[in-house]
């Protein structure tokens, strides 16, 4: 069995990534301060303002807190080191996370569709500019918040999370004041529920996906953007491989994918310059940690993909 990892380029690459994770972290603490903040004043003022409104997002928002805290876990986790118990250490951990987080999104949604629901069949009088002030800060907030987590939404599924939470709140926010001016201007209590239920539908479709591809990822499905054939037939095609079989793909957390795969070369004393390819092949397709073995007489294989 060769074990097909260069330490420099490893230790390079985690580097990177508690870089990034640092910064990521610093990002979602503020968030978490600042949203819970804003929950209270938001909550007190729906209370206040018979805003059914302003109470639902502050009880979304609360939700969003709890989505930044399981994020940020997911982030220390996916640093902790390896130990003898979790050989990979707890990265796989993120996952499970992405996938809570996408639940809570649809449960957020599930009760702002019920509420809404139910202002159809009893509205009452709101006080439009209240509403309207009070959601204009959360525009603020979950707008700085996003707004800084969207540079890193592409790389990981967990910050994605956040970043769909906090966009999802701005745009609820933004809904809540319209419908606040709305009132102010017309009286027509009813725009508010229509405005929190087309909002819920935009939450709705962002997070299938994301609840897709957590589900897809828990039960070791191959990543989002990697070409399984595509990378098979480029691997292939290298000098010195006479075929590849056994071939698996899968994500050891929301960052970092892993593979392994058997070779069958034509001698061994080409396995060094044969491996160095086919792992600058996988890094290029967004596979940090590829396992390798080599065969030279074609070994008894079954029931795998890409034999």
């Amino acid at each position: 069995m060769t074990h097909a990892h260069d330490h420099h380029h490893h230790h390079h690459h985690g580097h990177h990534h508690n870089h990034t994770f640092t910064r990521i972290s610093k990002v979602l603490i503020w968030g978490i301060v600042l949203n819970l903040l804003y929950v209270l004043i938001e909550g007190g003022v729906g209370v206040y303002a018979h805003s059914m409104g302003l109470v639902s997002d502050a009880g979304h928002n609360l939700s969003d807190v709890f989505s930044l805290l399981l994020t940020l876990v997911g982030i220390k986790l996916a640093l902790a080191h390896a130990n003898k118990r979790y050989t990979y250490g707890y990265q796989k951990a993120t996952i499970l996370i992405s996938l809570v987080n996408a639940i809570i999104l649809l449960v957020a949604v599930g009760v702002i569709i019920v509420e809404s629901i139910r202002k159809f069949t009893h509205p009452e009088p709101i006080d439009g500019d209240l509403v309207s002030w009070t959601a204009g800060i959360g525009i603020v907030i979950n707008g700085i918040t996003a707004w800084l987590l969207m540079k890193d939404q592409k790389e990981d599924l967990n910050v994605r999370g956040a970043f769909l939470h906090m966009a999802a709140d701005t745009l609820v926010s933004a809904g809540v004041v319209i419908a606040g001016i709305i009132i102010t201007f017309t009286g027509w209590v009813m725009i508010d529920p229509i405005i929190s239920l087309v909002i819920a539908i935009l939450i709705l479709i962002s997070t299938w996906n994301m609840l897709k591809e957590s589900l897809k990822l828990s039960i070791d499905g191959v990543p989002e953007g990697i070409d399984i054939e595509d990378l098979k037939a480029k691997i292939e095609l290298l000098p010195h491989i006479k075929s590849i079989h056994h071939i698996h793909v899968w994500a050891l957390s929301t960052t970092v994918n892993a593979m392994t795969l058997h070779v069958l070369i034509d001698s061994r004393e080409n396995e060094d310059e044969v491996k160095k390819q086919i792992k600058n092949l996988v890094a290029d397709a967004g596979i940090s940690h590829p396992t390798i073995e080599f065969e030279t007489t074609p070994c008894g294989w079954e029931n795998t993909y890409g034999k």
